[in-house]
Parts: structure tokens; C-alpha cells; sequence
């Protein structure tokens, strides 16, 4: 069986208590903390800086932070992420002058590096840089809010970049993010994702006298995901 990692994204989290939000949702069963970093220029919306990431570590969080950087331009924000414990940084294309040396650059500060694809980007620039890369992920909605619908035409593109992961021979997460659910997260797997973002789905999840029910959908992910 693969393995499979949940990547909440705590923009759809309770931001007055994110401590308590992220143990909640990593005590549920989730693998990875994903952040929504905008700017306000590379995407209409803006979100959270390094100090948020700084404060969830202080506050204990263990679990790998996954920092997705929707700005432009990226190189100055990165060392800034890599301080505050940043597990994995990763920009789109679009973000840098040149792409191979913010790659490195992210490595070289100890973290994992990756790039992002927006739903009509190629992934021609990967097979340069295949080498310098630990996570690829796919934006399976247009970035800058979170609550938006699946885009089906992702499915083909998750299948080519399964492909020249696995020509390559390189570990390299295939990482999901946009519109991820308990009814399409199988279908999502089985196009050759690894690594599932959700947000709303998750950190809406109300179960029983309005209380937060992440154990219940993280535990029918996973059951969807052990079909795959």
C-alpha cells in the first residue's frame, strides 16, 4: 500500500485557537500541517507569515509543516520559513527568476524543497530539476481561497506527473490541493497522489452537539485511501 499522508490546511482552521486546532487534527490522524502562504500580488488574498509557523512550534507542534508559498517573488521569504521550522518549502514556478537556484536554495537551509503547478501551468520545467525536488504538488483549484471545487481535469495531469516521478527513480511526494473530499480522495489516489491537502473538509467537519469532528472524516479518508 502507498504511502499515504493527510495534509490539513490550517487556512480553514480556528485561527483565535490554532494551537489547539493543529494537536486536535494531528491527534485525529493526520500526517502533515500545510500553510497557505499568500501575498496579496501573486494571489488575490492575503494569509500568514513565518512567525505563525515560529509559534506553532513553540507551542509544541512536531508533526512536519508543509509551507506552500503562493508569492512572488519567493526567494526573500524562504530563510525566513526554513528558521521558523518549515519541514517542506515549495513556490510555483511563476514565484522565482530561476527556479533551479530557489530549489537549492531551499535545500541548502535544510528543508525539503518542491514545486507547485497552477491548474493550467505545465510541468515542462520538472524534467530539468527532477533531481532538486522532493515534493511535487498540483493545485487542483485556482489559488487564493480555500473552499473551492475539485477540478476533474487534474486527474490527467496527477497521472503525468506519477509518470515522470516514477521514471525518474527520485522519492518525490506527489502532493494534491484543492477540492479534496471523502468522495473523491480514492479517485484522487488512484491518479497517483500521496499526499491529500484538505481544508474545509476537515476543519468544517461538525460532528454532535457542534463539536469538531476531525477523527470522523481524517478515520473516512483513510478508509477511502485503503481502497485505492
Amino acid at each position: 500500500m502507498a504511502d499515504f499522508k493527510i495534509a490539513p490546511s490550517i487556512l480553514s482552521a480556528d485561527f483565535a485557537r490554532l494551537g489547539e486546532e493543529v494537536d486536535n487534527v494531528i491527534k485525529s490522524g493526520a500526517d502533515i500541517v500545510h500553510f497557505d502562504v499568500m501575498d496579496n500580488h501573486y494571489v488575490p488574498n492575503l494569509t500568514i507569515g513565518p512567525l505563525v509557523c515560529d509559534a506553532l512550534r513553540k507551542h509544541g507542534v512536531t508533526a512536519e509543516i508543509d509551507v506552500h508559498l503562493m508569492v512572488k517573488p519567493v526567494d526573500r521569504i524562504i530563510p525566513d520559513f526554513a528558521e521558523a521550522g518549515a519541514s517542506y518549502i515549495t513556490f510555483h514556478p511563476e514565484g522565482s527568476e530561476h527556479i533551479d537556484r530557489t530549489l537549492q536554495m531551499i535545500r541548502e537551509l535544510g528543508c525539503k524543497s518542491g514545486l507547485v503547478f497552477n491548474p493550467a501551468t505545465p510541468l515542462d520545467c520538472l524534467k530539468y530539476v527532477m533531481d532538486k525536488v522532493d515534493m511535487i504538488l498540483l493545485m487542483s483549484v485556482n489559488p487564493g481561497f480555500g473552499g473551492q471545487s475539485f477540478i476533474p481535469a487534474t486527474l490527467d495531469k496527477l497521472r503525468e506527473a506519477r509518470k515522470l516521478i516514477d521514471d525518474s527513480g527520485y522519492d518525490i511526494r506527489l502532493e494534491i490541493d484543492g477540492g479534496v473530499k471523502v468522495d473523491n480522495i480514492r479517485e484522487i489516489a488512484e491518479a497517483g497522489a500521496d499526499t491529500f491537502v484538505a481544508g474545509s473538509a476537515i476543519f468544517g467537519a461538525v460532528g454532535e452537539n457542534d463539536a469538531n469532528d476531525y477523527d470522523t472524516v481524517v478515520g473516512a479518508m483513510r478508509a477511502e485511501l485503503a481502497k485505492a
